[in-house]
């Protein structure tokens, strides 16, 4: 099996981080502050690290078709755009959770932190499942670059 470098890596990023957040939950719960800070600073890294590589992959290489049965392909669409919803939400309540947790604004910290992991949970979980739709189950279908839809090519 041939999988592609970038998507790869970026998906294992998403990972990461869902088991950073795992882990960072854990510590809470045992009162290892300074612990859990690092151990979320570390999830929050690796999102944006998946973000980075992610949107210079769209920009300058393209984003890949789905290449599996065309009938499946609508369920696979409604699919990705849940996971899309479901990502920037999740993306919207992180940066809220890490500012809130940075100005020690515990007690909505302690409110909505559950509530944006377990939403990251999901969104690992639906990425995974994008990624093994595109690349494991399916050849990948085209690939074009925003800047080649933009100037022709």
């Amino acid at each position: 099996m041939n999988l592609p470098l970038l998507p790869t890596i970026s998906t294992s990023f998403i990972v990461l981080s869902a088991i950073l957040i795992a882990i960072g939950w854990v510590l809470i719960k045992q009162r290892k502050i300074e612990a859990h800070k690092k151990t979320m600073f570390a999830a929050a890294i690796s999102a944006l690290a998946f973000f980075i590589i992610y949107v210079s992959r769209t920009i300058f290489i393209g984003n890949t078709a789905f290449g599996g049965p065309e009938d499946i392909k609508i369920y696979y669409t409604i699919f990705l755009i849940f996971h899309i919803t479901l990502a920037t939400t999740g993306a919207v309540f992180g940066i809220v959770t890490i500012y809130l947790g940075l100005k020690n604004n515990i007690a909505k910290h302690r409110k909505i932190g559950p509530i944006t992991s377990i939403i990251w949970f999901f969104v690992a979980i639906t990425g995974v499942a994008v990624y093994l739709l595109l690349y494991v189950f399916y050849h990948g279908g085209d690939t074009t670059s925003v800047i080649k839809a933009i100037i022709g090519g």
